[in-house]
């Protein structure tokens, strides 16, 4: 995203209209350059991921989105394989990865991951839905690494509590990384590395909120413009009164490897 505010203020309704008809598949972000900002991890996933893609042999990217973070890699191994359950992002990802030598497979997010035992020495994964350990751990060989960045707990909260209202407990404490790593414990990877950081976003209009909420449709699962239509009023004019609104990400990085 980019850092660049609008230049001008626009009405709510040109904002929200121009959110609704912006396409959503994929993972591409650029629509939000001059309407929000999201600080970036400190580890800059993609590029440590592509290292490991130059010196793996057989790697598995699960939820791969629209493939725009695997395709980013300079060097891919002589076997390569993606996975993504949306079929909007499968198509997509098909077009962009199949040219890089990719085979992408439909398969359900939480669907047992399609492969044989051990036919994998890496497989990565920026923000999955869920990570199944147990999954991961199978299709990997002896030694093998699986290498991602996950989303953390309370993630945009204030975004999902200024629609939803104040959230339990356990839902704020959900994806928590220690609740990950003794999953991924139980499932017999071993954690090589661990690492957390909360983020700030900025989102310059009520359009950008939109968008996000159309395009990361689990924050807010029953999000529609007619249902929150005064929510998003008040969001527009709080915006126009006082500046951006701010939330914080949670990411963490996981790099655990298989016995």
């Amino acid at each position: 995203m980019s850092a660049t505010s609008p230049d001008r203020p626009r009405s709510f309704d040109d904002l929200v209209e121009e959110a609704v008809a912006a396409p959503t598949a994929g993972w591409d972000f650029s629509w939000f350059d001059g309407r929000a900002t999201e600080a970036r991890p400190s580890w800059r996933y993609a590029e440590a991921m592509a290292d490991r893609l130059a010196g793996a042999t057989a790697s598995l990217d699960i939820q791969t989105g629209g493939g725009e973070v695997l395709a980013s890699a300079a060097t891919l191994p002589p076997l390569a394989v993606a996975t993504e359950g949306w079929p909007a992002n499968v198509a997509k990802a098909t077009a962009l990865l199949h040219p890089r030598g990719v085979a992408v497979v439909a398969s359900p997010e939480d669907a047992p991951l399609p492969f044989a035992a051990e036919a994998f020495d890496l497989v990565t994964s920026r923000h999955p839905v869920k990570a199944h350990f147990h999954e991961i751990a199978r299709v990997l060989r002896p030694g093998g690494t699986y290498f991602a960045q996950h989303v953390g707990p309370a993630s945009v909260f204030e975004v999902v509590e200024y629609f939803l209202g104040p959230q339990s407990a356990e839902t704020r404490n959900g994806r928590h990384p220690d609740l990950e790593r003794a999953e991924a414990a139980a499932a017999g990877l071993e954690v090589v590395e661990l690492r957390a950081e909360r983020l700030r976003m900025e989102f310059f209009d009520v359009g950008a909120v939109v968008h996000f909420l159309r395009k990361v449709i689990w924050m807010v699962p029953d999000f529609s413009v007619e249902k929150y239509r005064p929510r998003l009023r008040e969001l527009h004019e709080r915006i126009q009164a006082e500046g951006p609104f701010v939330a914080h990400s949670a990411r963490h990085l996981f790099e655990l490897r298989k016995p």
